[in-house]
C-alpha cells in the first residue's frame, strides 16, 4: 500500500508526521513525502524540515494521500502543480484524506464539494466556501474521504484509516506500539470544554 503525503512551506510538522508514524508502522505500508522537487521543506515554524524524496511526477497512482495542513495552506489553494497532482491522483486513490486545514487543499483541488468533511474548529465555518458541508467531529469519513480535525487529530483519522485499510487488530497494534493512550494534563483539547478566555488566547496564537 503506497501512501503519498505532500509537502509544502509552511505546513504544520505534526498534520503530517502524525500520520506518517502510524502508516510506518504498519506492515506492508510504504509512505513517501512528495513535492514539485525533492530536498527538504521547512515547516510553520521555520525550523523544522522535512525531506520530500520524490516528486509529483514520480508518484502519480498513490493507494492513499494524506494533505498536512499548517499556515502554508492559504498559498497552497493556488499551487497548481500541488492541486493538479491531487486531482489525478485521487483517480486512484482508495482513500484521499487530510488533516486540519488540509481539507481546504482537498476542497480547493474541487474533492469536497457537496462532501461532509472537518478542519481546525477555529476555521470550520469556512468549508461552505467550497461547497463542503462542515461536520464538527475529529474525524469524518464521506466515501473514501477521510478527514481530521486539528493537528493532533491526525493520529485519530490514520487510526481510523488503517482500520478500514487492513482490520482493527493491526490498528490497535500500531496504536499500541505507538502508545498513544492519550491523558491530556488540561481539559482544554477542544472549543467545547476549554474556557471562553483559553479559546481566545488559542486564537491569537494563529496571529
Amino acid at each position: 500500500m503506497q501512501v503519498a503525503i505532500p509537502l509544502y512551506p509552511r505546513f504544520t510538522a505534526l498534520d503530517a508526521v502524525g500520520p506518517y508514524t502510524v502508516m510506518a508502522f504498519a506492515p506492508a505500508f510504504t509512505v513517501t513525502f512528495v513535492a514539485a522537487t525533492p530536498g527538504p521543506i521547512l515547516d510553520d515554524q521555520g525550523t523544522l524540515s522535512l525531506t520530500a524524496t520524490a516528486t509529483y511526477t514520480d508518484l502519480p497512482t498513490p493507494d492513499i494521500v494524506i494533505v498536512p495542513g499548517g499556515p502554508g495552506t492559504l498559498d497552497a489553494l493556488t499551487d497548481r502543480p500541488l492541486l493538479d497532482w491531487l486531482t489525478e491522483a485521487d483517480h486512484h486513490t482508495t482513500w484521499t484524506t487530510s488533516v486540519c486545514s488540509g481539507s481546504f487543499i482537498l476542497a480547493a483541488a474541487g474533492l469536497l464539494k457537496n462532501r461532509k468533511a472537518t478542519t481546525h474548529w477555529a476555521f470550520l465555518d469556512q468549508l461552505p466556501t467550497f461547497g463542503t458541508t462542515p461536520v464538527p467531529a475529529r474525524v469524518v469519513t464521506d466515501g473514501k474521504y477521510v478527514t481530521a480535525a486539528g493537528v493532533s487529530s491526525g493520529i485519530d483519522m490514520a487510526l481510523t484509516l488503517l482500520a478500514q485499510a487492513t482490520d482493527v487488530l493491526t490498528a490497535e497494534s500500531v496504536q499500541l506500539a505507538m502508545e498513544y493512550d492519550p491523558d491530556p494534563p488540561f481539559n482544554a483539547g477542544s472549543p467545547k470544554t476549554a474556557a471562553p478566555a483559553v479559546r481566545e488566547r488559542a486564537l491569537t496564537l494563529f496571529a
